[in-house]
């Protein structure tokens, strides 16, 4: 079965990135992606029979070790990346609360897995892949937060598929803000591309998206200098209660999407990037707005998990023809 479809435990061995346990996942339908798994099983480069899916940005897929957590120290170790994890005590922008520097987007991309596991089985009529492992986010005296995450796919599959469970493994209540930071880039984004998300509202971010409202779902040239636009929806779920964005490129003849959970994740962040350089598509199911935990504590979107409390998420990310 591993000439066709399986799972490969490797060692990143460069730069910063050296030392970085990975999980390299391929199906036999050309589908292909890599599991971070000291970066909380995050998902780095991936491709569908030789398409680049996921944006590569500048920034390595470093080792946790550089990390810097204040301000916007979180970027230099962004590099994209099919699936970056935030959360999981806060994420969004970099803020101050209650006398306590916040950096960007959270801890819980720079924390290594433990208990990771990998398998591959025949489940039925289904022969099914898969990576998992838990990763702890805490700090003495103040919160203990655990999330098992599992990451599958099938022999022949064109997506994979994220369940995570957090936990709050602690004694006292802990606030809890989760994001999945979904990275496209080229070709799978290109002047040719078009978004299409079924919303019941969307709004510009700030006053540097507006004049780029009318323009949201669609994408242009690289330009040097383009100052991001972030677009905030909120989603229809379907009977089912899943919602999806999807991209489509119609020089390809595919589309790639993300299907979510609204229940636990009724917030859609698109973040269109046109820079020269930095050319990407931000497709973000998160549990807030990325404003920050203050203010997404104002608008009621901070959850407070008791002790012992659990949340689920589920999504999946994939490729189908357009």
């Amino acid at each position: 079965m591993e000439q066709l479809a399986g799972v490969r435990l490797g060692e990143l061995g460069d730069g910063s990135e050296r030392g970085a346990r990975v999980a390299d996942v391929y199906t036999a339908s050309g589908f292909q992606f890599a599991v971070l798994l000291d970066r909380a099983l995050d998902i780095g480069l991936a491709s569908y029979q030789g398409a680049p899916l996921a944006a590569h940005l500048v920034a390595p897929f470093a080792h946790p070790a550089f990390y810097e957590p204040q301000g916007l120290g979180w970027l230099r170790t962004f590099g994209g990346g099919l699936v970056t994890g935030c959360g999981m005590n806060w994420m969004g922008a970099p803020a101050e609360d209650n006398g306590q520097a916040l950096g960007i987007h959270g801890r819980l991309s720079h924390i290594p897995a433990t208990n990771v596991s990998t398998g591959a089985e025949w489940q039925g009529d289904d022969y099914v892949i898969w990576v998992e492992g838990q990763v702890r986010e805490a700090m003495l005296f103040n919160y203990n937060l655990l999330l098992k995450r599992r990451i599958s796919t099938t022999l022949t599959g064109t997506s994979l598929r994220i369940q995570d469970e957090v936990i709050n493994d602690g004694y006292r209540p802990t606030e809890h803000m989760m994001l999945y930071h979904c990275n496209f880039g080229f070709p799978f984004v290109s002047p040719d591309s078009t978004l299409s998300v079924d919303s019941a509202r969307m709004v510009p971010r700030d006053a540097v998206a507006e004049p780029g409202v009318d323009q949201h779902l669609q994408f242009q040239d690289p330009v040097p200098g383009y100052d991001e636009q972030v677009f905030y929806h909120t989603p229809r779920a379907d009977a089912s209660g899943y919602a999806t964005a999807r991209l489509t490129n119609p020089n390809l003849g595919l589309s790639a999407y993300v299907r979510f959970r609204t229940a636990e994740l009724p917030c859609l962040i698109e973040w269109k990037m046109m820079g020269a350089g930095e050319y990407v598509c931000g497709l973000e199911p998160g549990s807030a707005w990325v404003s920050g935990r203050p203010a997404a504590r104002e608008a009621g979107q901070v959850k407070v998990l008791q002790a012992g409390e659990r949340v689920s998420y589920d999504l999946e990310i994939g490729v189908t023809p357009a």
